[in-house]
């Protein structure tokens, strides 16, 4: 029972940072922060993007969190569920490195998935990288990835209003 609450706090610190991530990624990266993030959307042939800057900020919310919940810096006055979180962040921050990193993107493997929820997750993240620039787009979360035919039909009215400019190649 001691650990129950524990485990909670984790799983429900993974699921809080898909809508961090989301919001984030919609709101920051394609916002103000495009300058961190507009190579990830650019080809290029280089190892490191400046899109990478970002697993470092999330590498720090992590830090602060086990920071906080840590009596070694905290003192008596430690806040106990601060290590928790801190673990939840950093377990998502492994399994988006896997999945957008890693099958997305393939930058660390190379597996092409034929179907299945990995599939849709490459499809929803190849057509979030369909419209050209920070305006307009879908499907900006990591994890959670909406059904392709309904991002299409997203993309579609948004080329049609004129609030994205979607890539040829995109079908949409």
């Amino acid at each position: 029972m001691d650990i129950l609450i524990p485990v909670l706090i984790v799983v429900a610190t993974v699921i809080a940072m898909e809508w961090v991530a989301w919001a984030s990624h919609k709101y920051i990266m394609h916002g103000f922060g495009w300058g961190w993030h507009r190579d990830h959307h650019e080809p290029h042939d280089n190892l490191l993007e400046k899109n990478d800057l970002y697993a470092i900020v999330g590498a720090a919310m992590s830090i602060s969190m086990f920071a906080i919940g840590s009596p070694l810096v905290m003192g008596e006055r430690a806040w106990w569920p601060g290590t928790w979180i801190g673990l939840g962040i950093l377990f998502y921050g492994i399994i988006y490195t896997l999945v957008h990193d890693g099958l997305v993107h393939q930058r660390y493997f190379r597996w092409v998935p034929k179907r299945g929820y990995a599939k849709r997750l490459v499809q929803a993240h190849k057509l979030h990288h369909a419209t050209i620039g920070k305006e307009g787009g879908v499907s900006f979360g990591f994890v959670f990835a909406r059904d392709p035919a309904k991002l299409k039909a997203e993309l579609r009215r948004q080329r049609e209003a004129g609030i994205a400019v979607v890539r040829e190649s995109a079908g949409a």
